[in-house]
């Protein structure tokens, strides 16, 4: 086998030192969980999780870069084979099947940025990254549907995913969802509704 081959697939104990991490992370947060811990679930050694990450750091920005792929794979695959109304929906539609998931605690992201509020951290960073993404990706389709106020549209629809996420970790669940997808369908006949400037 090509070395290059073997380079480009992780290896086992880099997944499982990442399976971990994505486990504990989300469900208990990132400051409070120490690397003895996730190298413990991992069933790896000290030496195993530092050839894989150099540092702790290292290991919450793999977390991170792991949970934008999550998302980012539907929404693009949504994105790519529906018309814009569809597709906000079908967003909309997978953000309330989240907040159904069993161990649901919130937004992964918004978690991280509450753990590190300096901005010119790097993993306050991911998080922007992550969330301007996002925001593009909806004012994209938002302008696909009528150009004119497309972007305060797409921060309304950012808006409301944001308080489903918060409200799902306190309240009804299947409330908070009904409640999250009638205010995308209003958004969105709203929207489709302006006037061309």
């Amino acid at each position: 086998m090509a070395r290059g081959d073997s380079d480009s697939r992780p290896s086992e104990a880099r997944q499982r030192l990442l399976g971990a991490a994505t486990r504990i992370f989300y469900s208990e947060g990132i400051h409070s969980v120490s690397v003895d811990r996730i190298i413990a679930e991992a069933k790896v050694t000290r030496a195993t999780f530092y050839r894989h990450f150099p540092g702790r750091e290292d290991l919450v920005l793999a977390y991170l870069q792991a949970a934008d792929q999550a998302i980012r794979g539907p929404v693009d695959a949504i994105t790519a084979r529906l018309p814009a109304p569809d597709a906000l929906r079908a967003i909309a539609e997978s953000i309330a099947q989240g907040i159904q998931s069993a161990g649901f605690r919130g937004c992964a992201f918004l978690n991280a940025v509450a753990e590190y509020p300096d901005p010119d951290h790097p993993v306050h960073q991911a998080v922007l990254a992550h969330r301007q993404w996002f925001l593009d990706t909806i004012n994209t389709l938002m302008a696909r549907i009528q150009r004119t106020e497309a972007e305060p549209a797409a921060q309304h629809f950012v808006m409301l995913r944001d308080g489903a996420m918060a409200a799902g970790c306190l309240f009804d669940r299947v409330l908070i969802c009904e409640t999250f997808l009638r205010g995308v369908e209003e958004l969105i006949r709203t929207h489709a509704a302006r006037q061309p400037s």
